[in-house]
């Protein structure tokens, strides 16, 4: 199995399409085409993790984090992150960060943290716009089961917990080939009137290419007429942030045991104790400052995320609880989660989580 083949697996799981335009995701070092000795899991690339990867035979490192995030004009060793890409060049080890494409993922980073407090009824707190797309194409009457049949294999057809949806009508086409034409139904040079189906459907842009694959080599038309458009609904897969509900609600006080046992954090900031009962809790992890109108919005009875500013827990307004875990602690299962997912899918090499702590932050 080559980079490239490990690559397509991961984007099953977080499109690399859904990164926020602010990220660096991908393969940061390597080649593509390099065949794969094994894969290290971890949640930063440092020096120490290259060593880690050397030791293990693992000549892939699958980080969270990217090691390179801003750009780099020089290679000489002055800082950490030039250091580690020169270790990693110079022990021919690739390395691929998927970061924000596995925040924005309904099976990612969130989900793990929903998974560790155990929530039900799970939504995404901030939908990705301009995700979905629809397509609209016209064909015979005779090759739409096939075309839409195909259509439908390929991705699309897909709304929430429903397949194979879409929209037909039926109608008349007309077209007139000229003498450069090829025609499978009718005349070059003739004017044909065809009773067609319109066919609508949309689906996630992250299987665009394929969507457009299947309609290429299924549709009988030497000319296929279609049209795509990006449409503003919220997408209800995709998107950054969680929220869902607890089976038993509890007291504030009994909740931030609760997080802090879960979580397996030293420390929980929080905002001034509302006196309410928890029922309905919002999860980001990593920065999510950004997020806390959307949870309270949502109705959200705390917010559970990190890195929250001195000035972030005045916006609690005493309307919710905010509840600052740390960075390190939201992200950190992240690592078993990509580990799983991998071995199910790959059993000719070895898929090795890192045992290396990367947290850069110490509690006394």
């Amino acid at each position: 199995m080559k980079i490239k083949d490990v690559i397509s697996l991961l984007e099953e799981l977080a499109p690399l399409s859904y990164t926020e335009d602010f990220d660096n995701t991908g393969l940061l070092v390597g080649d593509k085409n390099d065949t794969v000795s094994g894969i290290l899991v971890t949640l930063d690339t440092l020096e120490s993790v290259i060593d880690e990867a050397i030791s293990n035979n693992c000549n892939l490192i699958l980080s969270f984090h990217p090691i390179v995030f801003s750009g780099l004009k020089k290679l000489t060793g002055r800082n950490y992150v030039e250091r580690t890409v020169i270790k990693a060049i110079k022990n021919n080890i690739a390395i691929f960060a998927i970061h924000t494409a596995l925040d924005n993922s309904w099976n990612g980073v969130n989900a793990m943290i929903c998974d560790k407090l155990k929530l039900q009824n799970r939504k995404i707190l901030i939908p990705k716009k301009n995700t979905i797309q629809k397509l609209t194409t016209y064909v015979p009457l005779k090759s739409v089961d096939k075309v839409r049949g195909a259509l439908f294999n390929s991705g699309a057809g897909n709304i929430g917990n429903y397949s194979n949806c879409s929209f037909n009508i039926e109608g008349t086409g007309s077209y007139m080939g000229n003498d450069k034409s090829n025609p499978v139904i009718g005349k070059k040079g003739e004017l044909r009137l065809e009773k067609e189906v319109q066919i609508g459907i949309t689906y996630q842009k992250h299987v665009h290419s394929s969507v457009l694959k299947a309609l290429f080599n299924s549709h009988p038309y030497e000319e296929v007429a279609y049209e795509v458009i990006s449409l503003e609904n919220n997408n209800q897969q995709i998107g950054m942030g969680m929220i869902g509900e607890l089976e038993t609600p509890l007291n504030e006080n009994d909740f931030l045991r609760f997080l802090k046992e879960s979580m397996k954090t030293k420390c929980v900031r929080h905002s001034k104790l509302t006196q309410s009962s928890i029922s309905k809790i919002a999860v980001l992890g990593g920065s999510g400052s950004f997020a806390i109108n959307a949870a309270k919005q949502a109705g959200a009875d705390v917010f559970v995320t990190a890195d929250l500013k001195y000035h972030d827990f005045f916006n609690a307004e005493n309307s919710i609880l905010l509840a600052d875990i740390g960075h390190y602690e939201s992200e950190q299962f992240t690592k078993e989660l990509l580990v799983s997912f991998l071995n199910k899918k790959i059993s000719t090499f070895a898929v090795v989580l890192s045992q290396i702590n990367t947290n850069p932050i110490t509690y006394y």
